[in-house]
């Protein structure tokens, strides 16, 4: 069986300068809102619904080295790649405002939870399970979480703190909208938990904990919750400002220019952009959706730099995609971003399917 990796892939280099140590909050606040465009229309869930995120992780490892840029799209499944790429710095691109609001909360709960198990009780409202070790799976550490009742005096607590951090630690200006909407995103986790949390638009999803326990094809946990040192990985950068959020428009003339600018200030390398499924509505969307690759081929690349692309088997079986064999929903691939900027140019990637063509 092979890695869900094309071929052509080579690792992406190291950056020759300096890891970034830290973003101020008065920069980090700046980058949230100079990068930002309104807020765009799009289902907004809650939780990923992509079950082959972790399949790819080892191919991932294999093609790009850790210290670069990483840009992706959506919710949690960012952390599972951070984790696994260890950038020096990472922007979360998504055309819904309420995807920032809640990268924004995570945020807050990488900063106060010092473990694992203090994060997904924070998380879902839930008191600290007792008999949590170190070195203990995210099936059996879910297992252990769902198994305690959530609890509304943890809800109120966690919410607080939450937004206190944010607020008041940091000091970014949130007005009421947005903290309301972030105490109902968290009131959505407590009430559904971890075995019933699910992303949207189809009943059989996996549920979160599901997801977090999910395996690559060697049947290891992959997830950003596998181990304490996945974990200590994005919390180290969430603490040190590097994980921004950003409301924008794939296909828009501000938030990718304006990110493609300041890295290049910087002499930062996007090293892997993590797109999911967009690129089927952008195809969509005609001459504006083909301001995508515009905006891609305006960031600064390297020669191995590559994008991490999902897609499900029912649009595949529609539009003659072919993907392996198997039972999950959802196959993700790792392909060189290069390829697809000169197959666009060429005319040889002229429809969605096309950017799957062997």
């Amino acid at each position: 069986m092979t890695w869900p990796v094309a071929a052509g892939v080579v690792p992406v280099p190291a950056p020759a300068t300096a890891r970034q140590d830290a973003i101020t909050d008065a920069e980090y606040w700046r980058l949230v809102t100079v990068l930002s465009e309104p807020g765009g229309a799009f289902s907004q869930q809650l939780m990923s619904n992509e079950d082959s995120a972790q399949v790819v992780v080892p191919a991932l490892q294999a093609a790009v080295a850790p210290g670069g840029v990483y840009i992706g799209v959506g919710s949690e499944q960012n952390f599972t790649y951070v984790a696994a790429l260890r950038p020096r710095l990472a922007f979360v691109v998504d055309i819904r405002r309420e995807n920032m609001l809640e990268m924004l909360m995570y945020r807050a709960l990488f900063e106060v939870c010092a473990d694992r198990a203090d994060f997904i009780s924070s998380l879902f409202a839930r008191p600290r399970p007792a008999g949590v070790t170190p070195a203990m799976s995210a099936a059996d550490l879910f297992a252990r979480v769902a198994a305690v009742a959530p609890q509304r005096e943890a809800f109120d607590a966690n919410v607080r703190r939450v937004l206190d951090t944010l607020t008041r630690t940091h000091g970014w200006p949130l007005p009421d909208a947005d903290t309301s909407a972030i105490a109902d995103m968290m009131n959505t986790f407590r009430t559904a938990g971890p075995d019933s949390l699910k992303g949207w638009g189809d009943r059989t999803n996996a549920t979160f904990a599901q997801l977090m326990a999910a395996t690559d094809l060697a049947g290891r946990e992959q997830g950003f919750l596998a181990s304490e040192d996945r974990y200590r990985t994005v919390r180290d950068l969430q603490r040190r400002n590097l994980i921004v959020p950003v409301v924008g428009d794939f296909a828009g003339d501000h938030a990718l220019a304006g990110l493609a600018q300041y890295l290049k200030e910087r002499r930062a390398t996007v090293a892997a952009f993590y797109v999911s499924n967009v690129e089927r509505y952008l195809f969509e969307q005609g001459p504006h959706g083909q301001q995508f690759y515009t905006n891609v081929a305006a960031l600064p690349l390297a020669p191995g730099s590559v994008f991490i692309r999902s897609v499900t088997r029912d649009i595949s079986q529609r539009l003659g995609i072919v993907l392996p064999a198997g039972t999950s929903k959802w196959w993700t691939f790792v392909t060189p971003i290069q390829d697809c900027l000169d197959g666009i140019a060429q005319g040889r990637i002229r429809t969605y399917a096309q950017i799957f063509a062997k």
